[in-house]
């Protein structure tokens, strides 16, 4: 573990070396997060319900998703810049040392600039929760809190499994954002919006629907439109389980069929 916050402390003093910049990155880096909570608003402003949501239960769903989502691009996020690495000839280096190749990669550039975007879609959240009318029992304060850490976990196994196709196929970025920030704005809205097989796709078979909808229904103690039993609002922290283990599965798979690209 010394090694390991060796690593975080020497990211920690570069990226703050600079204090105007950094303050400046910290700021800025609010703007993706405050976009997706005001694209929200402005549709409510046209229309009273947004698939059978009023707007307290939408931002609930909303303050799910980006809590979720900016602790996750916090901590695991840069694992994006894998094609970089591996194209540079960087992963080889990373894979000689005596540490494991993912937490020195998680460390290697930490952004802690995107703190503050952690910080206020936790702050959407807790609003949003505040102003919903829930009938807050100690099963749904258990739950308010372990939603979005499951959240955090399910977002962080899409971005390690997305991540993984950069072994065998370098210019992967694209492909990748598709799923990581395509989630994000996907789990920003009731999927009741969503038809047909996108729907099932994204929603049930990728998982996303258990990132904030299902939870905010249990919360809300509303049942589900699309007629899911009541039990599917409590099982975020399953599924994060299994997408975890999808995802490690997949980057041990990836890292032992590695070969370098010669860089």
């Amino acid at each position: 573990m010394a090694a390991y916050r060796a690593l975080l402390g020497a990211q920690a003093r570069s990226q703050a070396a600079y204090r105007t910049s950094f303050v400046v990155d910290l700021v800025g880096n609010v703007g993706a997060t405050v976009s997706d909570v005001l694209t929200v608003l402005v549709l409510f402003g046209v229309t009273r319900v947004l698939g059978g949501f009023d707007v307290r239960e939408a931002m609930v769903i909303v303050g799910l998703s980006a809590c979720s989502f900016a602790i996750a691009d916090l901590l695991v996020g840069n694992i994006e810049r894998i094609p970089r690495y591996v194209r540079t000839g960087l992963l080889d280096a990373v894979l000689v040392r005596p540490l494991g190749a993912l937490p020195q990669l998680l460390l290697m550039d930490l952004p802690l600039r995107k703190v503050s975007r952690a910080v206020f879609g936790l702050t959407v959240l807790l609003v949003a929760l505040g102003a919903a009318d829930i009938d807050w029992t100690p099963a749904r304060v258990a739950l308010a809190v372990v939603a979005p850490l499951a959240g955090v976990v399910f977002f962080g196994a899409v971005f390690v499994a997305s991540a993984t196709v950069s072994f065998f196929w370098v210019e992967s970025g694209e492909l990748a954002n598709a799923v990581t920030y395509g989630g994000r704005d996907f789990t920003a809205y009731p999927v009741t919006i969503y038809d047909g097989w996108f729907r099932s796709v994204f929603a049930y078979g990728l998982g996303f629907a258990f990132v904030a909808y299902q939870p905010a229904l249990a919360l809300l103690g509303r049942p589900d439109p699309l007629g899911l039993p009541a039990w599917t609002g409590w099982a975020a922290p399953g599924v994060a389980v299994a997408a975890a283990g999808v995802a490690t599965l997949a980057w041990r798979f990836g890292i032992r069929h590695y070969r370098s690209t010669g860089s």
